[in-house]
């Protein structure tokens, strides 16, 4: 669900705190309390989104015996931070807290933390590729991260694949969305309740052109999206969002080649939508 800013319907931003970037992003990138130690307390202002405090907590343990652990709390407070304010100066910032890092003395947990810091790093610069490739190492060894964050690592590495693809100088833009498509249902085996594994089935089908797939994934994740408990709304905004402004009007394309045909297209496609909104509706 990471910061991430699609620029068009095709690459549509997720609203809710995916990771992504604004994305899903709701979600808090929660760090694990890896052993109980003096950095437990800049864990949980990181946690608790309270960024300010944890930047001036992390730097003075920065120098002493938990240094590089240390580091990788400030360079990663410093990016969510950038990713609310824009200030070009907490990426410098985090770039070289992130930069000092030692990772041979970090346990396997803060090694985690820390190859996702990188990752976000190089997706918020910009650097697509190098970032989907950290961000397929921090999964690799997601034994080491706990659900909440493979969720949300899970989620930066489609979106920065997303971003790579949509750049205009993919190579093999479907050969990105098909690896998207079978890792999204991967996640999905393992974690029912993946809200960025939902929402990148319906998509990854869409640019594949499959749009009865996709459609059926995204009625799927609407009737599925409870699983995801509070995220479940977010992830219902962004499919209604994918479904009544890329799917149907792609389908109805297909579909009809007057405009007679177009307009009964899409009131019937928009009409089984609503169903499925009405039969399955939010939880007050």
């Amino acid at each position: 669900m990471p910061g991430c800013q699609h620029t068009q319907v095709h690459a549509m931003q997720r609203v809710s705190a995916r990771l992504a970037l604004t994305v899903a992003v709701a979600i808090l990138p929660a760090l694990p309390l890896h052993a109980q130690g003096p950095l437990d307390p800049v864990r949980q202002l990181y946690n608790q989104g309270r960024y300010d405090q944890a930047i001036p907590a992390a730097a003075k343990l920065a120098t002493g015996a938990s240094s590089d652990v240390a580091n990788v709390l400030l360079g990663r407070s410093y990016l969510e931070r950038f990713r609310k304010t824009r200030d070009e100066a907490d990426l410098v910032a985090a770039r070289e807290a992130l930069r000092v890092v030692r990772p041979a003395p970090l346990s396997p947990g803060d090694r985690s933390d820390y190859l996702v810091g990188l990752g976000e790093l190089l997706y918020l610069q910009e650097s697509f590729g190098p970032a989907v490739e950290m961000f397929r190492t921090a999964l690799d060894s997601g034994r080491d991260l706990g659900p909440a964050a493979v969720e949300r690592t899970f989620d930066w590495w489609a979106t920065a694949l997303d971003r790579q693809a949509q750049s205009g100088v993919a190579d093999d833009r479907d050969g990105i969305y098909r690896a998207i498509r079978d890792r999204a249902l991967l996640e999905l085996g393992r974690m029912p309740g993946s809200v960025a594994a939902s929402y990148w089935i319906a998509s990854s089908n869409r640019y594949l052109g499959d749009l009865t797939k996709a459609y059926d994934a995204a009625v799927a994740g609407w009737i599925r999206a409870p699983f995801g408990e509070e995220r479940g709304l977010a992830l219902r905004a962004d499919l209604d969002q994918l479904v009544t402004e890329a799917i149907i009007p792609e389908r109805v394309r297909v579909l009809a080649s007057t405009d007679a045909d177009r307009e009964r297209a899409a009131a019937a496609l928009r009409a089984a939508w609503e169903a499925v909104k009405r039969d399955w509706p939010n939880r007050q």
